[in-house]
């Protein structure tokens, strides 16, 4: 698979097409993805969404994608590496960098655009005009204000990503203890035993009963399944793009045994780890 290596922090690219000229491919960088305008399919870590005007799509370094244009689309993308997001000047507060590592670690894309409000989609093509404005390549300009729009940005789709995954969230405290939550389990997916609901519970100083049915009532599954079907997804990815044995994948994400992950993949997507990689 073709992979695009950015070296600079920061860009962004403006670029009308009615007919995709990439590969599939990954990068070394996170991409904003605005549809301005136009309509077609927009291929993702193996699903498929229809994007028109509004959409908006955030894919990681790891995230591997390409169009199809039905109609002529017009695409701005804004591109930034690691570095960006770790400048002193851009994550300076405790609640900027929790934001910052939540969008590191969230799952692969697999929900589409993440913007569907009206209100949200006016809101974020606004703070696009101004950073459009404001960023001139080879001109200076002026990092605060291109920092502080990018935090209004990333910030705006981070309460939404959040949004996605939850059911009903009564008041902010509530909607951060889940975020943490989901935080947590997506920086320690490789760590099985940090998962279980005895630690959970204690990293959270909460009782076992109360987290088990506080994550039901805000997901719509239970904790345990959630956090299964995340490392089936991850694992599936790893069949398709990477060279690794069953036997590797199956010791990376904590499993006793091939035969173990054999089963349980098998139940989910009706075919055995290597079966479906053949396939």
């Amino acid at each position: 698979m073709k992979r695009y290596i950015q070296h600079e922090p920061f860009n962004i690219y403006i670029f009308s097409e009615s007919e995709w000229p990439h590969p599939v491919h990954n990068h070394s960088y996170f991409e904003i993805i605005f549809i301005r305008s136009g309509r077609g399919q927009h291929f993702i870590n193996g699903n498929t969404f229809p994007y028109e005007a509004g959409d908006v799509f955030l894919l990681g370094p790891e995230d591997y994608h390409y169009f199809d244009i039905a109609e002529l689309t017009h695409f701005c993308y804004i591109r930034f590496t690691e570095l960006f997001m770790k400048d002193p000047s851009v994550s300076a507060s405790s609640r900027w960098l929790r934001t910052l590592e939540f969008l590191h670690n969230t799952p692969y894309q697999s929900t589409g655009s993440l913007i569907t409000d009206p209100a949200e989609k006016d809101l974020l093509d606004h703070l696009l005009i101004v950073l459009l404005h404001e960023y001139q390549p080879g001109n200076a300009y002026d990092e605060a204000i291109i920092n502080g729009l990018m935090k209004a940005i990333l910030s705006i789709l981070a309460r939404n990503i959040v949004r996605k995954q939850m059911t009903d969230i009564q008041d902010t405290k509530r909607a951060k203890l889940i975020e943490d939550i989901l935080l947590y389990i997506c920086q320690h997916i490789h760590e099985p035993d940090t998962l279980r609901l005895e630690r959970l519970a204690e990293r959270f100083n909460l009782s076992a009963n109360y987290i088990s049915a506080y994550f039901r009532g805000q997901t719509g599954e239970s904790l345990q399944q959630y956090i299964l079907k995340y490392k089936l997804k991850m694992i599936e990815n790893r069949l398709r793009f990477s060279d690794k044995s069953i036997s590797e994948i199956s010791y990376d994400f904590g499993f006793t045994d091939s035969s173990h992950l054999n089963k349980l993949f098998k139940k989910y997507y009706g075919l055995a780890p290597l079966a479906y990689r053949k396939k």
